[in-house]
């Protein structure tokens, strides 16, 4: 049976909906067997900065404490639900401290590649990416040797900021858009490409196209079909191993309305479980 740690993080998030990223992952967690969930409590407080240029970074960093400490004992992969994408930081370590050589995809309509000095928002949830690759605030990065960005794809992002884009090239990461998932191969050919002998796969819900996902805090236009990604994610573990997931960003505007698109997102938990 699949393990699942829910993660109900919201301060990660810029939107004025972040708190609707709690009632996503319990929604989420009410469908999943409860025997295989463990929650994680987070701390109720918003959080301050403390001088990092990170909006609510004590509270990002006790929870990345208490993620931490709920995976350490965990050989297995585990799937991480959350809350915002911030969360997944703490379980791709994890992945990589068990599979040297890891690589990771990160599926999202935005690439979240900031440092502090670059967001123009301070939101975690947009530098996320970056503390993967071991930049940004101390206590919520990774070791840089952990990721590296010859062993990361990032794919179906759409909505780049100018810095981010310079990452892109500074950095020479492999990215496909949208439309290149249409072809079910071709994230497994850029994960097989990377060389990794494992691969964390991390899905925020709002790669999806509007069409396929309505209860995301920031939709944009052009995304991926749900079709194009259950296809893709199935090839790639096809490829190599999996050492671990997630999935980010369920916002539903009420606990009512997350049915919605709760079989969706069953059938993504189900692709990767």
């Amino acid at each position: 049976m699949a393990r699942f740690v829910i993660v109900p993080q919201w301060q990660g998030s810029p939107s004025s909906r972040a708190m609707q990223l709690i009632d996503g992952a319990q929604a989420i967690a009410g469908d999943l067997p409860r025997a295989a969930c463990t929650t994680v409590d987070i701390p109720l407080e918003a959080g301050e900065a403390v001088g990092t240029g990170v909006h609510r970074f004590s509270t990002l960093r006790r929870t990345r404490e208490l993620v931490d400490l709920e995976l350490a004992p965990i050989s297995d992969p585990v799937m991480l639900i959350g809350g915002d994408c911030g969360v997944a930081v703490g379980a791709v370590g994890h992945a990589a401290r068990r599979h040297p050589g890891l690589a990771v995809v990160w599926l999202d309509a935005h690439p979240d590649l900031h440092t502090p000095g670059s967001s123009p928002s301070g939101a975690f949830s947009g530098m996320t990416l970056r503390a993967i690759l071991g930049e940004g605030a101390d206590g919520l990065t990774l070791d840089g040797a952990a990721v590296t960005a010859d062993r990361l794809v990032l794919a179906g992002a759409r909505e780049y900021d100018p810095a981010e884009e310079a990452v892109v090239t500074d950095l020479g990461l492999t990215t496909l858009d949208a439309r290149a998932l249409s072809d079910s191969d071709a994230l497994a050919a850029a994960v097989a490409a990377t060389g990794a002998p494992a691969v964390y796969i991390h899905v925020d819900l709002d790669v999806l196209d509007p069409s396929s996902m309505s209860g995301v805090t920031a939709s944009v236009p052009f995304g991926v079909s749900l079709a194009d990604l259950l296809a893709s994610i199935g090839r790639v573990r096809a490829t190599l191993p999996l050492a671990g997931s997630s999935i980010t960003g369920f916002a539903p505007p009420s606990p009512a309305a997350a049915v919605d698109d709760l079989g969706t997102i069953l059938r993504i938990v189900g692709a990767l479980a």
